[in-house]
């Protein structure tokens, strides 16, 4: 059984091998198309593509700076931060990653900003 999957791999994949390594005519390793295309690319990274990032940041600064930064209205909602068994470190109300900025405890938040 292994000696036929070994002639039909030869089979199938040795001319496919030789024909693929036999390929003429240009290509990127060949050089032949020169310096154009490479001059074209970095030109439009430099004049086109940096451009457009920096006005992405600018445009994404100016609208974080506009925009309200105040948490919304407590609410206490009763199927929401249901404290059954106390934490095991800390005070016992706040989660292992609790962040006083976003984070609400069962009685509000912590912190005004």
């Amino acid at each position: 059984m292994a000696g036929i999957s070994g002639l039909v791999f030869k089979r199938l994949f040795s001319k496919s091998i030789q024909n693929y390594n036999a390929v003429e005519g240009p290509s990127a390793v060949s050089g032949s198309h020169g310096d154009a295309g490479m001059k074209l690319w970095r030109n439009l990274s430099f004049f086109v593509g940096l451009p457009a990032v920096i006005l992405c940041a600018l445009n994404a600064y100016l609208k974080h700076l506009e925009e309200d930064h105040t948490p919304p209205e407590f609410v206490a909602y009763e199927h929401l931060r249901i404290r059954n068994k106390r934490f095991p470190w800390g005070d016992g109300s706040r989660s292992l990653f609790h962040n006083p900025h976003t984070n609400a405890l069962p009685t509000g938040y912590e912190e005004a900003h």
